[in-house]
């Protein structure tokens, strides 16, 4: 692919120029007509546009393209194919509106695949971090059925819950991660600057320390030691985890233990089922057969534990098992939950009964997400309470027994 120079005339007949990426002049004249440009003049111009450039300072600040940004551009799909006009030309106008570089280049990529006759759904497959399968398969989908501005405004709502729950999630969350880093911080900070400090005054003593205080220095000292030591094993440790977390097994067994969290895990489940329930009903009313259906929400829940028990229930209605039975066997589901879909099966209305699911799930993870805070303040006062007394008992019950041999010898 390379870039070419063009000269043109729009509807209004005014003149029009500019430069455009292609295969070549006459892909550059189709995607100048789709827009509504009549071509004069192309001529070549160099390299491609969105070749990599050798300013990787640019390239590293670019930012990527997002979820809101994916919104956007999913909302903008939708009006513009309700008004009738043709996919191309609707991409062509996308990129002309948008200011951010990276969504410029994932429009001229889905442009310029268009142009080699392949699908969109096929053309979003090849930008994964952008596209997920869910979203891909819902194209694909729309495009078989010739319902794809329906799909468009679906995949909208279902983005903007995600995002929706996600921000709530993040705000609950805010202040006990604040806390919890200012504790670090403070922790780092009396342990190399302030204990030292004391320690060369409690040797001046020439008596035992208490307990406390000899465990508070024994492990400042023991930390200025060894910190090169500590760095190493912490970016070891993360870099570990990552590791394991990209196996199958490790997103499995972390799927299952972000469930078994104290406070967070319940939160987690019915945030997780929610999305499970939206997804279903989205593509079992978009036509999608039940077993691709679960095949394809499974990747979309964001859990691997969950992922295997809704791929255990796709294997269940492949063997020809009800749903409910299906559903009763995963083992996820609430009881009333179960008394719906066995209800939505029996009467053909599982689609709307998925849509109830996802809304009860949702207003209670909206519950508990905003006494979240609530009930973490308490566990991070006793931590801070715990913190500060440790460190009392260790600097200042020397200090207190100094004064006190002091005022007897007075």
């Amino acid at each position: 692919m390379r870039s070419y120079a063009w000269r043109g005339r729009n509807n209004r007949g005014e003149q029009l120029s500019g430069v455009i990426d292609a295969e070549g002049m006459d892909a550059v004249a189709a995607q100048l007509s789709a827009g509504g440009v009549i071509p004069i003049d192309i001529k070549p111009a160099g390299s491609s546009l969105s070749a990599p450039r050798q300013d990787w300072w640019a390239a590293m600040r670019a930012r990527p393209v997002g979820m809101v940004d994916l919104l956007v551009m999913t909302r903008q799909l939708y009006t513009l194919q309700k008004a009738g006009v043709p996919i191309l030309r609707a991409l062509a106008g996308l990129e002309a509106s948008t200011a951010q570089p990276a969504m410029i280049g994932l429009l001229q990529d889905l442009r310029s695949s268009l142009d080699q006759g392949r699908e969109l759904s096929t053309a979003m497959a090849r930008h994964p971090q952008v596209f997920t399968p869910f979203y891909v398969a819902m194209v694909r989908v729309g495009e078989m059925t010739g319902r794809l501005t329906e799909v468009f405004e679906r995949l909208g709502q279902h983005l903007e819950f995600e995002i929706d729950t996600r921000a709530r999630i993040k705000q609950a969350l805010r202040y006990p991660t604040m806390v919890v880093v200012a504790m670090a911080i403070a922790l780092v900070v009396i342990n190399i600057f302030v204990l030292p400090t004391f320690a060369a005054v409690f040797a001046g003593f020439k008596t035992e320390l208490p307990l406390m205080t000899r465990l508070l220095l024994g492990f400042s000292a023991w930390m200025l030691k060894w910190w090169p030591g500590l760095l190493a094993a912490a970016a070891a440790a993360v870099l570990a985890t990552r590791s394991w977390l990209a196996t199958a097994v490790g997103r499995y067994r972390w799927g299952r233990l972000k469930l078994r969290l104290p406070i967070a895990g319940p939160i987690i489940l019915k945030a997780t089922l929610s999305r499970f329930a939206r997804s279903f009903a989205l593509a079992s009313r978009s036509g999608v057969p039940i077993s691709q259906a679960m095949t394809v929400v499974a990747q979309t829940v964001d859990n691997a534990f969950i992922g295997a028990r809704i791929d255990q229930m796709r294997d269940g209605v492949e063997r020809g098992e009800s749903i409910s039975r299906c559903a009763t066997a995963a083992g996820v589901f609430t009881p009333i939950v179960l008394q719906m879909i066995a209800v939505g099966e029996e009467t053909g209305e599982l689609d709307n009964l998925m849509v109830e699911i996802a809304g009860m799930y949702e207003r209670e993870t909206d519950y508990a997400i905003k006494g979240l805070s609530a009930a973490i303040e308490p566990i991070l006062l006793l931590l801070i309470g715990a913190m500060v007394l440790m460190l009392a008992l260790g600097v200042f019950l020397p200090l207190w027994n100094l004064g006190q041999a002091a005022m007897g010898r007075g």
